[in-house]
């Protein structure tokens, strides 16, 4: 069974940064695509960025591109989010999940992220 746990979030102000991480266990880590997703209270998670399993491609959201960086250290299992220049709207529940390629088949659990004026 896959265990991804998430850490890193806190509650800081508007232009701030923070670095979440994503822990693997129970998967050939370096076989799959890593993500980044996001939940509002009340609202569907969306996606916040994608590394393919060699981590060499990558997407991001728009609400991302120039602020986030993801990454990842396949010889430790961790996948990170590098989040600066955070914003209020960037409120939410960050959540790792793995996936074959065609959609995620394992989440963590979250980490929250609460940022202030």
């Amino acid at each position: 069974e896959v265990h991804l746990v998430e850490s890193g979030g806190a509650m800081v102000q508007a232009g701030e940064s923070l670095r979440l991480s994503c822990a693997a266990t129970g998967a050939i880590f370096d076989d799959f695509e890593m993500s980044w997703f996001r939940q509002a209270p009340g609202k569907e998670a969306e996606p916040v960025s994608v590394l393919e399993a060699g981590g060499e491609n990558v997407c991001y959201s728009n609400f991302a591109n120039g602020r986030f960086t993801i990454s990842r250290d396949n010889t430790e299992n961790m996948l990170y989010l590098q989040m600066n220049s955070l914003k209020i709207e960037d409120t939410g529940l960050y959540l790792c999940a793995i996936s074959n390629g065609t959609n995620p088949f394992a989440w963590g659990q979250g980490t929250q992220v609460t940022v202030s004026s």
